[in-house]
């Protein structure tokens, strides 16, 4: 209620999954009971519109069992999921170092689960926005996708294109122009920091303008899933086919797996390549190259 009076309209609520066998393997115990109280409560209060964030590849999780989770949810209609494939990466989350590995899903596993999810959903009517989210038609994130006004950061897919974000909170990560920025990662700093009229900064990333550029490219094809050249070339004032003459090539490769086709005017990601837009868009990462750390896989 303080929230909706503060001015929020928008809800999501973390499941993850509501199998009890699954939840004790993660140590994550959360009744149906509790998560459905909630999403009533916010509709009763006039908060426009929920989302479900699931994860599958969780120990444990099978396409049966996953699929009665989906059951659970649809239930109760949620104008929005996001559906994550779970990062296990234990040398970087203490908590994580707790899960039996042995209990993991295959990779084979994981993507029956992806197929089953896609299906699901679709057959229920919404939308596959990309990268993980869905979305009921008559969401606000369907409608700007269908008129080419949807646009993602690294929160996720919004309505509200290039506006600074303020991160709050320990390990929150904000945007503020063209740098990023994190706050530290423990309380006792993030308070004295606070208690002393600082800002509680732990690290942070100005952008130049090739990263300007490999954004842009990036955030173009995640949401709507084409490309054109000449839109590129006109805003950042490069040749395009010059400039990205080694990601084209690899992208060769990805067109001959039918994931996407190009041509003279721009790059348009088929229907198989949805699913993977996220290798596709990996392609114009020129950061990869030179990460040693490993976070999370596709699939």
């Amino acid at each position: 209620k303080q929230l909706r009076e503060l001015g929020f309209n928008r809800i999501s609520l973390g499941v993850q999954d509501f199998d009890p066998a699954v939840q004790q393997a993660v140590n994550r115990i959360q009744s149906e009971a509790q998560t459905f109280t909630v999403l009533e409560s916010a509709r009763k209060e006039g908060f426009r519109s929920t989302s479900i964030d699931l994860i599958y590849g969780l120990p444990l999780q099978t396409v049966a069992s996953f699929s009665l989770t989906l059951d659970k949810i649809l239930s109760v209609s949620p104008d929005r999921f996001s559906i994550f494939n779970y990062a296990h990466l234990p040398a970087r989350f203490k908590t994580q170092r707790q899960i039996n590995e042995v209990d993991m899903p295959s990779a084979e596993v994981k993507l029956d689960i992806l197929q089953m999810i896609m299906q699901r959903l679709q057959e229920a009517g919404y939308i596959y926005i990309g990268m993980d989210h869905f979305a009921k038609p008559d969401d606000e994130l369907a409608i700007a996708q269908r008129e080419n006004k949807l646009y993602r950061n690294f929160q996720g897919y919004s309505t509200h294109s290039d506006c600074d974000l303020v991160g709050l909170g320990i390990t929150s990560i904000g945007r503020v122009a063209d740098s990023y920025i994190q706050n530290v990662k423990d309380l006792g700093s993030y308070e004295a920091a606070i208690s002393k009229g600082a800002l509680p900064i732990f690290k942070g990333f100005i952008l130049n303008d090739d990263d300007k550029l490999r954004r842009g490219v990036i955030t173009q094809l995640i949401c709507h899933f084409s490309l054109s050249f000449e839109q590129i070339e006109q805003q950042y004032a490069i040749q395009f086919k010059d400039y990205f003459s080694h990601e084209l090539n690899v992208l060769q490769t990805m067109q001959t797996d039918g994931l996407l086709t190009m041509d003279e005017k721009g790059i348009y990601v088929l229907t198989a390549g949805r699913l993977l837009i996220r290798n596709i868009c990996m392609t114009f990462d020129r950061y990869l190259n030179t990460k040693t750390q490993q976070f999370s896989k596709v699939i």
